[in-house]
C-alpha cells in the first residue's frame, strides 16, 4: 500500500490511513457480490433445478438457472435507485442499505422452503429474493467506485484506491470455489443437495452483518461532503445523468461489456470446454483458481499503471490483447496440457480481466461529475451486465446447441471478438480523464 504523511494536510485532503478504512468499508460487499456471483451459479446449476421447480431433467436446470439470471437482468433498477441514495444522501448511506438488503435477501434465499414443502410458492419466493439481491448489486459496484476514488481525489495512487473495489473480484471467486470445496468434502452428495448448499448463503448474511457495521462507522467521501455543504444536490440525480449525460453512459458501458464477454469466455464457458477436451473437473477447477490468483496480481499492476501512465492504455492493452487472444485460447486448451491450458486461462482471463479492471473504477468514476456520479458510473457499469455478462451466455448457449461445444469455440470466440473490437472503439473516443480535479469537474464536455 502506498505510504504518506499520517497526518491530515493542511488543505483538508484524506490522509491516506483515511482512505485505506473507505477503501476496506467498500470491498466488504464487493466481495460478499462475487462470492454470491459464483455460489449462487453454482448452486443454481446443480442444486436449484430439483429442489424448487418440479419439472423434468434439463427443463428444471434452465428454470434454475433463468431465475439466476434475473438477478442481473434487474441490477440496473438498482443502479438507478442507490445511485439516487447516493448522489442525494452520501455514498455511505447508499452503501449501507444496499448491503442490508443484499444480506436480508440471501439469508432468506438460504431459508427459502422447497417444492415439496410448499408447492409452486416455493420458486416464486426464490424469484421474489433474488430480485433483491440483484437489485442490492446493482448499486454496489458504481456506488463502492465513487465512494473510495472521491476519498482519494488527491492522491497520486487514485486508481490504485479505486481498484480495491475491483480487487473483490479474485477474491471472491477465490472465496466461493474455496468454501464450495470445503463444504462439499464434508457431506455427501445427497447432504449436499438436501441442505448442505444453504450453508453458503448463512455465511453470506453473516459476512453482510461484519459489512455493515463496518461502512457505519467509516466516514464519508470528503468531495461529497464539500459538495452537499453548498446544498448543490438534485432532486433525480439518476433521471439528471440520463438526461443529460445518455451518450457517456452508453459509451463508457461498452468497455465493461467487453469484460462480461472475458468473464464468460474464459471462466464460464472455458470452464465447460476444458471438461469437453478431456480435463478432469478438478483440474478444471484448479486452473480456474490459479487464473483468479493471477488476476489479482495483475489487478494491482494495471492500477499503478493507470496512475503511472493513464487509464486509456491499461484498458486498451487489456482490449488488444482479448480481441487477439479469443481464439488461441481454446488452441492452448486443445492440447490436452495442463500447464498450456493454465497459460490459456492466465492470459485470457487472469490478464484481461486483471489487468483492464485496475482502470475500471476510476474510469468510470471520473467520467462523470459530483452532482450524479454515483449514478452515472452505476448506470453505465449495469447496463453493460445485461447487453454483456446477460446476453452473451444466451447467445452462446444457443451456439452450443446448434453445433455442439466442440465447434462452438470458434463462433464464441469471434462474438467477444467483437465485444473486444467495439471497447476498443468506445475507449478511444473517450477523453482521458487521468489527474481530473474531481471537484471541480463539470462533466458535459468531457
Amino acid at each position: 500500500m502506498p505510504t504518506s504523511s499520517s497526518k491530515v494536510a493542511v488543505s483538508g485532503n484524506p490522509t491516506d490511513a483515511q482512505i485505506f478504512k473507505v477503501a476496506f468499508a467498500s470491498i466488504i460487499g464487493s466481495i460478499i457480490e462475487q462470492y454470491d456471483f459464483l455460489v449462487t451459479g453454482v448452486i443454481a446449476a446443480t442444486v436449484w433445478g430439483g429442489v424448487f421447480f418440479k419439472l423434468p431433467g434439463l427443463a428444471a436446470v434452465a428454470a434454475a438457472i433463468g431465475v439466476y439470471g434475473l438477478g442481473i437482468i434487474i441490477r440496473p433498477l438498482g443502479a438507478y435507485i442507490f445511485g439516487n441514495i447516493a448522489d442525494r444522501h452520501g455514498r455511505k448511506n447508499a452503501m449501507v442499505y444496499a448491503l442490508m438488503l443484499m444480506g436480508v435477501a440471501t439469508l432468506l434465499i438460504g431459508l427459502t422452503p422447497t417444492y415439496d414443502s410448499i408447492g409452486v410458492l416455493a420458486p416464486v419466493l426464490l424469484i421474489f429474493f433474488r430480485l433483491a439481491q440483484g437489485i442490492s448489486f446493482g448499486g454496489e459496484f458504481g456506488t463502492a467506485s465513487t465512494w473510495v476514488v472521491e476519498q482519494a481525489a488527491h492522491s497520486k495512487y487514485r486508481a490504485f484506491w479505486g481498484a480495491w473495489v475491483g480487487f473483490a473480484i479474485p477474491l471472491g471467486l477465490l472465496l466461493g470455489f474455496g468454501s464450495v470445496i470445503f463444504v462439499k468434502s464434508l457431506m455427501s452428495p445427497a447432504d449436499f443437495i438436501a441442505w448442505g448448499w444453504r450453508i453458503f448463503f448463512y455465511i453470506g448474511f453473516l459476512v453482510a452483518i461484519v459489512g455493515i457495521i463496518i461502512r457505519n462507522r467509516t466516514e464519508e467521501s470528503f468531495v461529497f461532503e464539500k459538495f452537499t455543504a453548498g446544498g448543490a444536490t438534485l432532486e433525480f440525480p439518476a433521471n439528471a445523468v440520463w438526461r443529460e449525460m445518455p451518450l457517456r453512459i452508453l459509451r463508457t458501458s461498452v468497455v465493461n461489456a467487453m469484460f462480461g464477454g472475458a468473464f464468460f469466455l474464459s471462466f464460464v464457458f472455458g470452464t465447460g470446454y476444458m471438461k469437453a477436451v478431456g480435463f478432469p473437473a478438478e483440474q478444471a477447477l484448479e486452473i480456474g483458481l490459479i487464473a483468479a490468483a493471477f488476476m489479482l496480481v495483475f489487478m494491482i499492476i494495471g492500477s499503478f499503471l493507470a496512475d503511472y501512465i493513464n487509464r486509456r492504455t491499461v484498458l486498451l492493452i487489456s482490449a488488444v490483447t482479448f480481441f487477439i487472444f479469443a481464439i488461441p485460447y481454446f488452441y492452448l486448451i486443445n492440447t490436452g496440457n495442463f500447464w498450456l491450458a493454465v497459460l490459456a486461462d492466465v492470459i485470457g482471463f487472469g490478464f484481461v480481466f486483471g489487468f483492464g479492471y485496475g482502470a475500471i473504477p476510476t474510469f468510470y468514476t471520473e467520467n462523470f461529475p459530483t452532482r450524479y456520479r454515483a449514478s452515472g458510473a452505476s448506470a453505465a457499469y449495469q447496463i453493460s451486465q445485461v447487453y454483456g455478462g446477460g446476453l452473451i451466455p444466451i447467445v452462446a448457449g444457443l451456439i452450443l446447441h446448434a453445433v455442439g461445444i466442440q465447434h462452438a469455440y470458434i463462433y464464441i470466440g469471434l462474438m467477444v471478438m467483437g465485444y473486444a473490437a467495439m471497447a476498443m472503439v468506445a475507449i478511444l473516443t473517450t477523453k482521458d480523464t487521468t489527474g481530473i480535479d474531481l471537484e471541480k469537474s463539470a462533466g458535459r464536455t468531457m
